[in-house]
């Protein structure tokens, strides 16, 4: 048996070359399903995030890493063979066997994130986990491995205080945006997005007594949807130039393949009101914010790459839980290869009863 991960992060590369790697759900499936067509790989799980894309494998050759970083980027329309693909390969980090199985538990623990200990990462490993055995994917070992991570994930959160406060990436956006805008009440907001992170940092905007939350989405009833349930006011991308010439913060949490907040605009509405700073978070990959808003003047321009720095010391007390969580990890490393080994046995002691009769 052998265990390949690869894998690309916040910890190896800045934003704009992991958001070259980011998977959707569509490519992540055509990447299991690319997968599934290599006779050398045997089972395969695919992790994409906003801090990572991590490809893990069961393969019947002990080095595939060249193959799946070369089914990575066909999925991704990247020649494996340039010399812009070999630049890019850099970023990339692999672990084998044991530091494989280790690094996924460390994932799902959440010891591996921005924040550490950041709750929505393990929901992010079940997904992955649905995925590739909704495609075929997912056999015994991989279930066997998936089963102690998210029961390592789990442990971690439940006995120990890494994940104390709920803590998310939105969370830590909202925290980032009240300390660049001194205080959030009676502030406006506007998040673009509704989906589960959008969700995430709604609810955590509720208790700052804000003057206005504007929630934009490209479907009009999300967005209507996450405004009744916050309080909030839905409006149309339409008016994005009038809603960001009000709005003191802009939280971006929106799955766009493109900017959405523009510097041109940003500038426009920006001389309108110099007196009056702009903070803007986009915790989106690809981003969709221009990065060129942040040269804006007036305008604090904030990405998940900045969320560790910035909440460091907020999350400080939970740094007594990684000797805990290591314990676990170990625990749960030994005990997957402990059931892979008692299933060989069986299945072993299976064929010698077969043979007997």
């Amino acid at each position: 048996m052998h265990i390949t991960a690869i894998g690309i992060s916040h910890k190896t590369a800045p934003i704009d070359i992991r958001e070259k790697f980011y998977l959707d759900e569509t490519r992540r499936r055509l990447l299991l399903s690319e997968l599934k067509n290599n006779p050398a790989v045997v089972e395969a799980i695919v992790l994409s995030t906003c801090n990572r894309t991590e490809v893990y494998a069961h393969t019947i050759v002990p080095d595939a890493v060249g193959t799946l970083l070369q089914s990575l980027f066909k999925v991704k329309s990247i020649s494996f063979s340039s010399a812009a693909a070999e630049g890019l390969t850099k970023y990339f980090y692999t672990r084998k066997d044991r530091d494989a199985v280790s690094h996924l538990l460390r994932v799902a623990s959440g010891l591996e994130s921005v924040v550490l200990g950041e709750n929505q990462i393990l929901g992010q490993v079940k997904t992955a986990v649905d995925s590739a055995r909704e495609e075929g994917m997912l056999g015994k070992t991989f279930n066997i491995l998936s089963a102690a991570a998210i029961r390592a994930g789990k442990k971690a959160r439940h006995e120990t205080a890494v994940g104390s406060g709920g803590v998310s990436v939105s969370w830590a956006a909202v925290n980032a945006a009240q300390r660049l805008a001194g205080t959030l009440k009676g502030r406006s907001v506007l998040i673009v997005g509704a989906g589960k992170m959008a969700n995430l940092a709604a609810n955590q905007l509720t208790n700052k007594a804000l003057g206005e939350l504007y929630i934009m989405n490209r479907s009009q009833d999300n967005a209507e949807g996450l405004a009744e349930k916050f309080g909030g006011v839905s409006v149309s991308f339409w008016d994005m130039k009038e809603i960001l010439g009000r709005v003191d913060v802009c939280i971006c949490s929106s799955a766009a393949p493109h900017y959405l907040v523009e510097k041109d605009v940003v500038q426009k509405i920006m001389a309108g009101r110099p007196e009056k700073p702009l903070v803007c978070v986009d915790i989106s990959i690809p981003r969709n914010i221009d990065p060129a808003v942040g040269q804006v003047a007036g305008v604090s321009l904030i990405t998940v790459d900045d969320l560790g720095d910035i909440v460091a010391e907020t999350v400080e007390r939970r740094s007594g839980a990684l000797s805990q969580i290591d314990g676990i990890i170990n625990q749960k490393v030994d005990e997957f290869y402990g059931k892979i080994a008692r299933s060989g046995e069986v299945k072993a002691a299976g064929r010698s009863r077969a043979a007997a009769a």
